[in-house]
């Protein structure tokens, strides 16, 4: 596991880059504000359910959630789980937001 700026990834994310974003917070965090990531919550990935994922497991894996204490678990499950490349979103959302405001 990596971890990644909120400033470095929305740099990438201007430029058009295609990233592989993991949102690991609960359905109702995620209806209120994402930055494109697919939703898995932690529980699901602590469960293994894993199964849409399952082809990025050597591609580079950018984990988030509303503080980065819960990505940082997930990333560190997913890779005893085989995944390669997991980075964790240092800061989460409130990082996001206290940087960018709701853009996403």
């Amino acid at each position: 596991m990596e971890n990644i700026s909120v400033e470095e990834l929305k740099q990438r994310k201007d430029k058009g880059e295609k990233l592989n974003l993991v949102d690991v917070r609960e359905p109702h965090e995620h209806a209120d504000f994402n930055i494109g990531g697919i939703l898995i919550p932690l529980g699901k990935i602590q469960a293994m359910q894993v199964d849409e994922i399952e082809e990025l497991k050597d591609q580079e894996l950018i984990v988030y959630c509303r503080s980065g204490n819960r990505s940082t678990m997930a990333c560190l499950f997913l890779d005893t789980l085989g995944f390669k490349h997991t980075k964790n979103l240092g800061g989460g959302i409130l990082a996001w937001q206290a940087a960018f405001g709701d853009a996403k």
